[in-house]
């Protein structure tokens, strides 16, 4: 390490003790520049009140040091932060250009700003303005919204109308849960719009207050929004088509849909056969084109009662196979077969110690029944069983037998599996029904064709990327708040911080887009990699052991700095985010006020 030190720093270092201090600033310097450029601590402070008699940090400054150091170090315990500040104070002091006190990031000021958060009021205006914000200084698209939602489990205590409930779970049902509903901007995966409620709810009566509240921007006809199969409740495609908005979700099987479906394939398989089907292709990984899907369409009426009368509107059902889909579906249909044959068998082990027999023949019906019903393959296999009987005499009473002995034939009896037979024609029929699919939409054919629908759906993973960013980089679960405003809070604040992400990985990947470039060095597993398409995790990574390390005399003043040379790559990155070329070099500057 080499450095120049003034005449009056190298006097003092040759006559006193020096204290050498040095901080991680990290990735730190960037995730704070990229909120200042997002116009984030603005916002916050133009939305959340401040009490007339509040000192210190303003809540936008306090949020977004916060929300910093949570995404750089995926923690956001309360109690981390003010030995966090007191150990990065000159760092942060000089990137946001604000005098920072410990006491700002206390345990009751980092409480008072998550129950500011959690108000509506707060939280909704705040959304709109950043949506507003983005969407002009981005130039973002807005002709998708994607819509979902998802559960996170805690260990907190289920109250009877509390936020805490227990539900349906995918990740843990033995657990209380929150549910977070998140509406999405395509193609970049930009949060939007995001509600934490109560476990227990139900997802379809969460969509029409979502949209209800997008604001600006997404009022203009022709929108598109995209959902899963609870989207295409009947209600919520009234809603949108009664707003001259469009809709793609795929059908659940259930109710009508599951008496027509039936139907619907057998005509798609007839058309099959006289290739009358169209087929979508894509573009994979080689540059090859691949069959990804093939299918037909149906159009139909739809109608429901309103106040003012019956209203109705022409909608198309989208009836599509997947190959890859029938495929995973036979192969889970012969799994399911391989697993009740072996349990079936199972059932009427050989005679032994601790071998259950069934003695009487509708216990056994009884018994295959429930395998058959529990795999899901009822009508598929053909189980025979015989009776078997075995007789042997003994002597009434107690004591030797003779040959005046009194004797008595008993009989066992039990039933017994002798073979297990497949129905293949059966099953063939089956299979050749797998991977179907019916979406619904009312766009047109023009501004939706059957394969634009299918390739849009297939991007549904854009939206699951904020709730994997929430459980895996920001580490929502556990929680370490316990109040429920806190709660709420808190998972707002930690959706501010994929915004950040997204926006990040948005912008860098445009410009390497237009430049037709490519940045090496963020994959150290192979070093001779490179990239036009890096994640925002890889890039935060790519700034680990920037260290700035500080030397002051025994009064405290400052007599030298020294800060970790920066990569080209990373001076790259920071030019290709549109932030200042001297963002870390600015830390080297000599602090005159100590």
């Amino acid at each position: 390490m080499i450095m120049t030190l003034s005449e009056q720093a190298q006097e003092t270092l040759g006559k006193t003790e020096l204290v050498v201090i040095t901080e991680r600033v990290d990735d730190v310097a960037l995730l704070l520049a990229q909120m200042m450029n997002m116009g984030l601590p603005e916002v916050l402070d133009q939305h959340l009140p401040r009490h007339w008699k509040q000192q210190g940090l303003s809540w936008g400054w306090t949020a977004v040091i916060w929300l910093a150091y949570i995404l750089s170090e995926g923690d956001h315990r309360k109690v981390a932060m003010e030995t966090y500040v007191r150990g990065m104070k000159q760092t942060l002091e000089q990137i946001t250009a604000q005098t920072i006190r410990v006491l700002d990031f206390s345990d009751d000021r980092l409480a008072h700003l998550l129950k500011s958060l959690s108000k509506a009021k707060y939280w909704h205006a705040i959304e709109q303005a950043l949506n507003e914000r983005s969407i002009a200084i981005y130039d973002l698209p807005t002709e998708v919204i994607r819509c979902d939602a998802t559960t996170v489990s805690v260990d907190h205590e289920v109250v009877d109308g509390g936020l805490v409930q227990f539900g349906h779970s995918k990740d843990d049902p033995s657990r209380p849960q929150i549910k977070l509903m998140t509406a999405s901007l395509d193609p970049l995966g930009l949060p939007l719009a995001t509600d934490a409620v109560s476990g227990e709810q139900a997802d379809d009566g969460l969509y029409i207050p979502l949209l209800e509240r997008l604001g600006k921007g997404f009022e203009k006809p022709g929108l598109l929004v995209v959902g899963d199969c609870k989207m295409s409740a009947l209600e919520i495609r009234a809603y949108l088509s009664g707003r001259q908005q469009l809709y793609l979700s795929p059908l659940p099987v259930s109710g009508t849909t599951a008496q027509q479906m039936p139907q619907w394939i057998s005509q798609g398989i007839a058309k099959a056969r006289a290739g009358e089907l169209e087929c979508v292709f894509r573009t994979d990984d080689k540059g090859q084109e691949v069959l990804v899907a093939q299918g037909y369409e149906i159009a139909r009426t739809c109608r429901v009662q309103e106040v003012s009368g019956p209203r109705e509107w022409p909608e198309r059902v989208l009836v599509v196979h997947s190959p890859a889909h029938g495929e995973r579906q036979g192969k889970g249909l012969e799994h399911r077969l391989t697993q009740a044959e072996t349990k079936i068998r199972a059932l009427t082990p050989a005679r032994g110690r601790g071998k259950r027999q069934f003695t009487a023949e509708a216990e056994l019906v009884k018994a295959i029944d429930k395998v058959l019903k529990a795999h899901r393959v009822e009508g598929l296999l053909q189980i025979a069983y015989a009776k078997q009987t075995e007789c042997r005499t003994q002597y009434v009473g107690r004591g030797r037998g003779s040959a005046e002995r009194e004797t008595r034939v008993i009989e066992k009896v039990r039933y017994q599996i002798t073979e297990v037979m497949r129905h293949e024609d059966r099953i063939h029929d089956l299979k050749a029904r797998c991977g179907w699919k019916a979406f619904v939409t009312n766009a047109t054919a023009a501004r939706l064709s059957l394969a634009d629908a299918v390739l849009c759906y297939r991007h549904e993973y854009r939206v699951e990327r904020i709730f994997n960013r929430l459980k895996s980089r920001l580490h929502i679960a556990p929680m370490f708040v316990s109040r429920e405003d806190q709660i709420q809070g808190l998972t707002y604040l930690l959706t501010l911080g994929v915004r950040v992400l997204t926006v990040m990985e948005f912008t860098l990947r445009r410009s390497l887009q237009k430049d037709q470039a490519k940045l090496p060095g963020l994959h150290p597993e192979n070093r001779h990699k490179c990239t036009d398409k890096p994640t925002a995790e890889r890039v935060l990574k790519a700034f680990s052991k920037v260290t700035l390390t500080l030397i002051k005399d025994t009064a405290g003043r400052e007599v030298g700095r020294w800060l970790t040379p920066l990569s080209s790559v990373q001076q790259d990155i920071l030019k290709r985010l549109g932030l200042e070329a001297d963002l870390y070099q600015q830390l080297e500057i000599l602090n005159t006020r100590n």
